[in-house]
């Protein structure tokens, strides 16, 4: 059993804290922020992550879990400190380190005894470094030794809680082999395969991975908006090349692009890394762009569906960047809803756990729904932005009873195009011919 300290308690830290405990480990989350630390020594999660709540309390109480604001104690009980805040993006698409140089340099003036340093925040090639330098700048006594290492995370929101227990692969960084297996013996229950490595490679196979992936998806979706064009279905495209076991199936699906907190920043991040390097970097360039794009597709073929966004009422289902998380960062919401404001029209929205978030973004300039279908009565046309289980399970008869002028338009393919036909509705996706209802068929 390790003694672990780690700082941040936001979505890597609380995740990754929370699971080490459940695993074994003795864990002290840490943050300086009381008000949160509060809220979770009351038994309350700050963040929706499925799962997480049920490995929080039982790690709790069986007494591997505790959480405190009191950061030097932490560093003085623990053997292993854990940096994981938050490295948002810059102005200039740079990661903002500010977060992990105050951990590092507190650190450093709490050092009084030998300890390894873990960089689990995503952070730029060469930020360990700079870490093992901003430590031993705050130190008093120099002769202290302390190691840093870097283990980046791969863990997918919505899923978080079940990708660590289940865990692919772990990344460890270091110089040292000792330190290596120090840090790599925290894994060890979870029999996962360890990837040894130096700091840097360990850092830019964080951002290679989220580059890659971040690749295939808008490849998908300039691919979806050919197939539109040429009379193809990208359904059956990406079903065709996935199944090559060289291109894999997984992130080929067709919509409106990504978001979140990590393939924008990260993606944002790797290309400034890059222009600082010397290197143009053209495919990461077309990778962003297609992306920032995509977000609007939807907005092209509501115009062709409805004309004039003047004076309708369109209904938004779904405001999260994916399902199973409240988290909005870079989601398309963000840029649709205020487009569809901005053209005139009323906006209403839902989303089963983001309404919260929204109201943040939107204010009061949007109304607010309880549920889908009140989010879609008597409005010209419904938006599917996030692929929500509950969305696929409409009952669709009643959508088109609801909306005054029987139009869907799904940013995240939820619904085979035959059964739209079916349920007398015209439907818009992406990469896959319109379906578009004459109001005679019904009656046929």
């Amino acid at each position: 059993m390790k003694k672990i300290a780690m700082f941040g308690t936001g979505y890597v830290g609380l995740v990754n804290g929370a699971c080490l405990a459940h695993i074994g480990h003795s864990v002290l989350c840490c943050d300086i922020d009381d008000r949160k630390i509060g809220t979770l020594n009351a038994g309350r999660i700050p963040i929706y992550e499925p799962g997480l709540d049920l490995i929080v309390r039982s790690a709790v109480t069986e007494g591997k879990l505790a959480f405190t604001s009191d950061l030097a104690a932490a560093v003085e009980r623990s053997d292993l400190l854990f940096i994981a805040v938050g490295t948002p993006m810059g102005h200039d698409g740079a990661a903002d380190l500010r977060y992990v140089q105050a951990v590092a340099e507190f650190i450093g003036r709490h050092l009084r005894t030998p300890k390894t340093v873990v960089v689990k925040s995503t952070v730029p090639v060469g930020t360990s470094r700079k870490v093992e330098r901003w430590i031993a700048g705050q130190m008093a006594d120099p002769s202290v030794r302390f190691d840093v290492a870097s283990n980046p995370e791969f863990l997918r929101e919505g899923s978080a809680v079940s990708d660590f227990l289940n865990m692919e692969r772990c990344i460890v960084g270091a110089d040292r082999e000792e330190t290596i297996e120090e840090v790599a013996s925290c894994f060890a229950p979870l029999d996962v395969p360890i990837h040894r490595t130096g700091r840097e490679s360990a850092e830019m196979i964080k951002y290679a991975a989220n580059a890659f992936l971040a690749t295939k998806i808008s490849f998908i979706n300039a691919i979806a908006n050919l197939c539109e064009r040429m009379g193809a279905d990208v359904e059956d495209v990406a079903e065709g090349i996935g199944s090559d076991s060289r291109i894999g199936r997984s992130f080929l699906k067709a919509g409106i692009g990504y978001g979140g907190s990590c393939f924008p920043k990260d993606t944002h991040a790797l290309r400034w890394m890059a222009e600082n390097a010397g290197y143009a970097f053209p495919l990461l360039e077309a990778v962003i762009r297609t992306n920032r794009e995509q977000k609007f597709v939807l907005l092209g073929k509501l115009a062709e569906a409805v004309g004039s966004l003047q004076g309708t009422k369109i209904g938004v289902l779904g405001l999260a960047f994916k399902p199973n998380t409240d988290d909005m960062r870079e989601a398309p919401s963000l840029d649709i809803v205020p487009a569809l404001l901005g053209g005139g029209a009323e906006v209403r929205v839902y989303d089963p756990v983001a309404m919260e978030e929204a109201r943040k973004a939107f204010g009061e300039e949007v109304t607010y729904a309880s549920d889908p279908y009140e989010a879609i009565a008597g409005c010209d046309a419904c938006l599917i932005l996030t692929e929500w289980p509950q969305f696929l399970e409409l009952d669709l008869d009643r959508v088109r009873e609801l909306l005054k002028r029987p139009i869907l338009l799904d940013g995240r393919n939820c619904f085979p195009p035959e059964r739209m036909r079916r349920h007398f509705l015209t439907y818009y996706s992406v990469g896959r011919e319109p379906v578009v209802f004459e109001p005679s068929e019904q009656y046929a």
